[in-house]
């Protein structure tokens, strides 16, 4: 699904009204399942790369770009939250997006762990578009999107990559002494076509390099 797409398929309209507290909207579009994370992720990498901050006003989707800026409303009770776009998630069924524990907490839906939520898009921040970056001229390649100490957190991103891309897998490095598990995508012939797929990876927020794929072996 494209930005495009997304984007117009979460904008809505509402009306205040009702009784009991409750906010009676009028979406033009599908009510999305939002649920939240928190302690057990807190200080670990996200799959933009930055430190997860259960405190932030963050959230996970599956396929906007990091940056994008959502308008999250809750219409048991009419509150609101903005939240930024910084990971990938939920990767439970009848599940949409993943609120972090302040953003959640904010809006009430912190005991039901699970609500139904409009969500406005509000665009996105630039910052978190990437350039493609270059290791090698000659093929065939290999494209590395992310590096990481700890293999638990390879997994995860690899996890999240297979959602939209084919061919992911971890290489085990050691360097100066120390073990890393690189996450990477696919064997390409073509530079072309490594480039396109970078460019992808690039504009969705991911810092990817281009490297020969006989550094694998």
């Amino acid at each position: 699904m494209g930005i495009k797409s997304v984007c117009a398929g979460i904008m809505l309209l509402f009306l205040l009204g009702g009784c009991g507290g409750e906010v009676t909207y009028r979406p033009s579009a599908q009510v999305m399942v939002a649920s939240w994370y928190g302690k057990d992720f807190h200080g670990r990498p996200t799959a933009s790369g930055e430190i997860f901050n259960m405190y932030d006003y963050t959230a996970a989707h599956k396929t906007l770009p990091f940056g994008s800026r959502l308008k999250i409303i809750n219409p048991k009770n009419g509150r609101s939250v903005v939240v930024r776009v910084n990971d990938r998630g939920p990767f439970v069924p009848g599940r949409d997006i993943d609120l972090s524990y302040a953003a959640a907490r904010k809006i009430g839906i912190i005991s039901e762990g699970t609500a139904r939520v409009y969500v406005q898009y509000l665009g996105r921040d630039p910052v978190y578009v990437k350039e493609v970056k270059y290791s090698v001229t000659e093929g065939p390649f290999t494209i590395q999107v992310a590096s990481f100490k700890e293999l638990e957190n390879a997994y995860r991103l690899k996890r999240i990559l297979e959602y939209s891309y084919r061919n992911v897998y971890i290489q085990k490095r050691w360097i100066r002494g120390e073990r890393f598990y690189r996450v990477r995508i696919g064997r390409f012939y073509e530079i072309e076509r490594a480039r396109a797929v970078a460019k992808k990876l690039a504009s969705e927020g991911y810092e990817v390099i281009i490297m020969s794929y006989e550094e694998i072996l």
